[in-house]
């Protein structure tokens, strides 16, 4: 498996692990208060868009030449940076 493989591979897991863990609050979501409730949802609006953000660069990544590769990880360390702090800081608040 390539340098390149693995890569992908452990930002997928990674990926897949906050997706799994934001599952997990929208479920707590749904018992909160209704006046929380209205807030979760927002929030976690929110923390899906840039689910589907990282994801997406993800597959770009998947895609990318060996000329593009470098700046391709890049983008992608700073979107899952960025959904990861999202959810650490959604999941300190609630």
């Amino acid at each position: 498996m390539s340098t390149r493989d693995v890569y992908i591979a452990k930002m997928k897991i990674q990926l897949d692990e906050l997706n799994l863990k934001m599952e997990k609050l929208e479920v707590k979501a749904k018992e909160a208060k209704e006046d929380a409730r209205d807030k979760y949802k927002e929030e976690m609006a929110k923390l899906h868009q840039q689910s589907r953000l990282a994801i997406s660069k993800l597959d770009e990544l998947k895609a990318a030449t060996e000329t593009s590769w470098e700046a391709m990880v890049a983008e992608m360390e700073k979107v899952r940076d960025a959904f990861t702090s999202s959810f650490h800081y959604f999941k300190s608040k609630f």
